[in-house]
């Protein structure tokens, strides 16, 4: 046991040496360099090296870039063996197109411009009813339930009565002709309320042509669909105005997906969207963003965008579940990628590569996020180079050696 112990101490020792080497090589390699190679650059110069920089004799010394002079960018330095060793890479700043994709769920939900109640305008009772579940596919005009109606029988009597007292002679022809204006402005009258029971007019001329009142009125449907709600039963009674049955024409759907508050800004109508559904693989729908919803689900955070999609086989069916990928171009903009970036959360450093080995670090001003890249609105230049990966271990480095970016540095640019 003690045996194990002490090897364990041996180890994390050689752990801690290997970091400290690491992490302060570079120190002292540059303090061991001058001292070997002082004979060579040193030759014939004065102890002061004043020559060395200003006589004719002397070799110039070339300082590192931030001691080059006051005012001027601090840098760190990273010799290319550890550049190696950690895997940095350099990339430019450049003006690209920038594409964000913004993915999220959608649901399958009915049109509600397609939507269609049916109900009644007369109190009445159900004698028969044709549609005696929900779910079942109904076509337009056809027969749903029988209502029997004292009310709209007396109404159909009435009518009947009219005609029959203007097909009467009267004798006197001044007589007649003024009284048959008014049986045509009493039969029209009487046209028109059974209008408003939702009489049709092929109904009303049967009732001309027969002249016999119909004791129930037909329901029918006002369009292709399926009942998806259904509260009509047989022998009920009606008031008008009641609902009977909710019929949805799914020849059309609607997808409403939810986005997060912080993308809405590059959502708009009109903008292309993939939608896919996980149970059809390899199926892929293209629509447009129909409707941004004015307000905000205060759980959640989200905004409601709507797509519609035709469905004429009737496969898609509300409450599915599907993908949605709204794909925005951002047009063309300076950019860096997004791993070039040390965000601290008050301001945003990148690393530029000044060569040589040297970095400046450099806070710049960040706008819109795309795929993997983020735009530049101040600090940069296009063309200057950046670290674009293990900048994090660069922003290490910089941190023990206590370098920092220049107060402003990102709005010199």
């Amino acid at each position: 046991m003690k045996k194990k112990y002490t090897l364990t101490i041996v180890a994390a020792l050689v752990a801690a040496a290997f970091l400290v080497y690491f992490f302060a090589g570079t120190e002292l390699r540059k303090e061991l360099k001058p001292e070997a190679q002082a004979p060579a650059s040193t030759q014939g110069a004065p102890a002061g090296g004043h020559e060395g920089h200003g006589g004719e004799k002397g070799t110039p010394s070339q300082a590192p870039p931030e001691s080059a002079g006051q005012g001027e960018a601090p840098t760190v330095e990273i010799t290319p063996e550890k550049q190696q060793l950690i895997g940095v890479k350099t990339v430019p700043a450049a003006v690209r197109p920038l594409l964000k994709t913004i993915r999220t769920v959608g649901r399958i939900e009915y049109d509600e411009r397609k939507l269609r109640t049916v109900n009644t305008k007369v109190e009445g009772w159900i004698e028969k009813l044709y549609i005696d579940y929900t779910g079942r596919y109904v076509q337009k005009g056809e027969a749903m339930a029988e209502l029997y109606s004292p009310e709209l029988v007396a109404t159909q009597e009435e009518f009947l009565n009219i005609l029959k007292w203007r097909k009467e002679r009267i004798a006197d022809d001044g007589t007649a002709a003024m009284l048959s204006r008014d049986a045509d402005a009493l039969v029209e009258a009487a046209r028109k309320r059974l209008q408003r029971f939702d009489i049709s007019e092929a109904q009303i001329r049967e009732l001309e042509q027969t002249g016999k009142a119909r004791r129930t009125l037909t329901i029918y449907s006002p369009t292709n669909g399926y009942v998806v709600q259904k509260m009509a039963l047989q022998g009920m009674r009606v008031m008008p105005g009641e609902k009977l049955f909710d019929v949805a024409d799914l020849s059309t759907v609607w997808v409403i997906a939810d986005v997060y508050e912080y993308e809405l800004s590059s959502i708009r109508v009109g903008e292309t969207a993939s939608i896919g559904l996980s149970y059809m693989p390899g199926k892929e729908f293209k629509s447009k963003i129909d409707y941004v919803y004015p307000t905000l689900s205060g759980e959640t955070r989200t905004a409601r965008v709507r797509f519609s999609i035709p469905n004429p086989d009737g496969r898609l069916k509300p409450q599915m579940y599907s993908t949605v990928e709204i794909k925005i171009n951002l047009g063309s903009k300076l950019a860096i990628p997004d791993d070039a970036v040390i965000d601290t959360g008050a301001r945003q450093i990148v690393y530029v590569d000044k060569g040589e080995g040297y970095f400046e670090p450099r806070e710049v001003m960040l706008g819109l996020r795309a795929e993997g890249y983020r735009e530049v609105l101040m600090g940069l230049k296009a063309g200057e180079k950046v670290a674009a990966s293990a900048a994090f271990l660069i922003d290490s480095e910089s941190q023990l050696k206590g370098v920092k970016p220049m107060e402003g540095a990102g709005h010199k640019h």
